[in-house]
């Protein structure tokens, strides 16, 4: 299959690179990113890309899978309106470009709460991208609910690494759905997503990639 992959220098997405790459079901990756890839591989494509003005025309949309890792917080975006782009409006758009160039599978890396009647306005705008997904029509569709993402990220989020030092001394106890979801954890689902989709729209959520 040839798959597209939007967020790859991402935690999650990186990781979900490399297990493309390494997967004999891909036969190509194409990545397209804002700034340079660190890494090379003759299986993979990497336009450089201005994402508010993307190429909708461009062959390289012609793919067999989507898989999309984008994401920021309020604080990297600087505002809600930049923070809903990233979070939203750049998802949709390359939804739509690879489904009118004949894409019928779409994995999301989404999050725990997604709600578009949520009072939370993060939980909101992850609700209300995976809402216009859904009505997009895709033959497979897969909406991945982490909830706090384990892994080292290239940009330190001290919230998250509070929150992850309370909650990986407390996962014992606590329930599956509420531990760490290690990045390894959750690209393993949305790779297995795009290269063996399953009719219809499936939320995995949390408990499920601890």
């Amino acid at each position: 299959m040839r798959v597209l992959l939007a967020g790859a220098t991402g935690l999650v997405g990186s990781q979900v690179l490399q297990r493309l790459l390494a997967d004999a079901r891909c036969t190509a990756v194409v990545a397209p990113v804002r700034r340079p890839l660190p890494l090379q591989h003759p299986r993979l494509s990497a336009p450089l890309l201005d994402f508010d003005a993307l190429p909708l025309q461009a062959p390289w949309w012609q793919v067999d899978a989507a898989i999309c890792t984008l994401g920021s917080t309020l604080k990297q975006a600087g505002s809600r309106q930049a923070f809903a782009r990233i979070d939203h409006g750049y998802p949709l758009v390359i939804a739509r470009a690879v489904k009118m160039h004949g894409c019928t599978v779409f994995a999301l890396n989404s999050a725990m709460g997604a709600n578009p009647r949520s009072a939370f306005f993060y939980n909101r705008v992850k609700g209300e991208l995976e809402r216009d997904l859904r009505a997009l029509g895709f033959a497979s569709l897969a909406l991945v609910r982490p909830g706090l993402i384990g892994g080292a990220r290239s940009e330190p989020r001290p919230g998250e690494q509070a929150a992850a030092r309370v909650l990986g001394a407390l996962g014992p106890v606590l329930p599956r759905a509420w531990r760490i979801n290690p990045a390894g954890c959750i690209a393993a689902a949305l790779v297995e997503a795009a290269l063996a989709p399953a009719p219809g729209v499936r939320v995995i959520g949390s408990a499920q990639l601890a």
